[in-house]
């Protein structure tokens, strides 16, 4: 996560049909929410200060935000913002130019016959 702000409350609301986490540090964040249209606001205090992340991991364990919206709400928040592992790099054999030695073949020493009829 790009940022280290911890925060005291969480939960979800709805604004224009979707669905959405909810973080702050004041249950009087309810009050905007709802200034704003927002629509099925249900926010929880949690127990001490902490990241966004974990707000939603806390969150999926309360009742209040057991129903299926609220769990897929959640899940789909965690899946997206878990930092994923890096992959790790595939190393690459480097190909180092092989310098061959030229075969040569030891001739098997040639035999003379002394045929007077063979030509050259």
């Amino acid at each position: 996560m790009a940022t280290d702000k911890l925060f005291t409350v969480a939960g979800i609301s709805k604004l224009d049909g979707e669905y959405k986490v909810r973080f702050a540090n004041d249950m009087m964040r309810i009050k905007v929410l709802a200034k704003s249209g927002h629509e099925d606001i249900r926010l929880a205090d949690l127990e001490k200060s902490v990241t966004k992340l974990e707000a939603a991991q806390i969150l999926l364990g309360l009742d209040e935000f057991s129903d299926a919206i609220a769990q897929a709400t959640i899940t789909e928040y965690i899946e997206d913002k878990t930092p994923k592992a890096p992959a790790k790099p595939v190393v690459k054999a480097k190909a180092t130019p092989v310098k061959a030695k030229p075969v040569v073949k030891a001739k098997a020493p040639a035999k003379v016959t002394e045929d007077e009829d063979a030509p050259f």
